[in-house]
């Protein structure tokens, strides 16, 4: 997919005007903030042309796009938004351009380890945290974490989906004060004993709140993100060259700096 958008690009260049005084209007997964808002500074300084960005969980921004919301560039933490919107032929084809995984993010006092995870997770006195399902692909990834867990012991699954608390990305989620990490301020808040995020996440959460700790999923509840590209259809011309810009080496190499895989690699177990 990732050569269809190319070759997409590349015929755009001579069938789409060249807009020169306009910006490029780019929505993208809340997840992605601070890598892509460095992209879209070095876009910007290499192409001298604006970039607006408005981030958010991925199946929101979905939803606003299908509503008529003006957007160019849509990256999503998941294949399925973007897959959604292109076959309803709102957008191109879709590119995978990142990888993400799950990780917990725990609060210091609570002991945990990759392999008493799920038997932690599974403690009736254990609040676990996670995104909203279908609001955000982080939630969807949740619970397939949970999906895991019910191969591992029978009912697990339908217990940790129960008693998940739906935190963060949802349209009636409690906001973060400005400046604030989202995930950071959910823990530091005591909402949560234990979050289930993107690891790319619980970096920048346990920046925000030094005492955070970060455990990896164990191989057996391991679930990985594979991210998604579009370009909305009639786009201009520079919508299409931010989109390739984010798949060129310099775009995948500060992907890459913030924790996410590049595109090219195996997804993760």
């Amino acid at each position: 997919m990732r050569l269809a958008l190319a070759t997409a690009v590349v015929l755009s260049l001579f069938t789409i005007p060249t807009m020169a005084d306009t910006s490029v209007k780019l929505h993208a997964a809340g997840s992605l903030k601070a890598a892509m808002s460095d992209i879209a500074d070095l876009y910007q300084e290499t192409h001298g042309r604006p970039v607006d960005r408005t981030f958010g969980p991925s199946g929101l921004l979905r939803e606003r796009i299908e509503g008529g919301e003006a957007a160019e560039v849509y990256a999503s933490a998941n294949m399925k938004h973007p897959t959604t919107l292109s076959k309803a032929g709102t957008t191109g084809p879709v590119a995978l351009f990142a990888r993400n995984r799950l990780c917990a993010l725990v609060q210091a006092d609570l002991t945990v380890k990759p392999d008493t995870l799920l038997a932690t997770m599974l403690d009736p006195q254990v609040r676990v945290g996670t995104s909203t399902p279908k609001a955000d692909p982080a939630g969807d990834y949740a619970f397939q974490v949970f999906d895991k867990a019910e191969t591992v012991s029978s009912g697990a699954g339908e217990t940790l989906k129960a008693k998940a608390l739906q935190l963060t990305g949802g349209k009636d989620s409690a906001k973060a004060p400005e400046g604030r990490n989202p995930y950071g301020w959910v823990m530091e808040t005591d909402k949560a004993d234990l979050f289930l995020t993107y690891c790319t996440n619980a970096v920048l959460a346990q920046r925000d709140v030094p005492a955070l700790r970060i455990v990896q999923l164990p191989p057996v509840l391991s679930v990985g993100a594979a991210y998604g590209l579009t370009v909305v259809k009639d786009a201009p011309e520079a919508a299409w060259q931010l989109a390739f810009f984010i798949l060129s080496p310099a775009g995948q190499e500060i992907l890459a700096s913030y924790g996410f895989s590049v595109a090219g690699t195996p997804d993760a177990p």
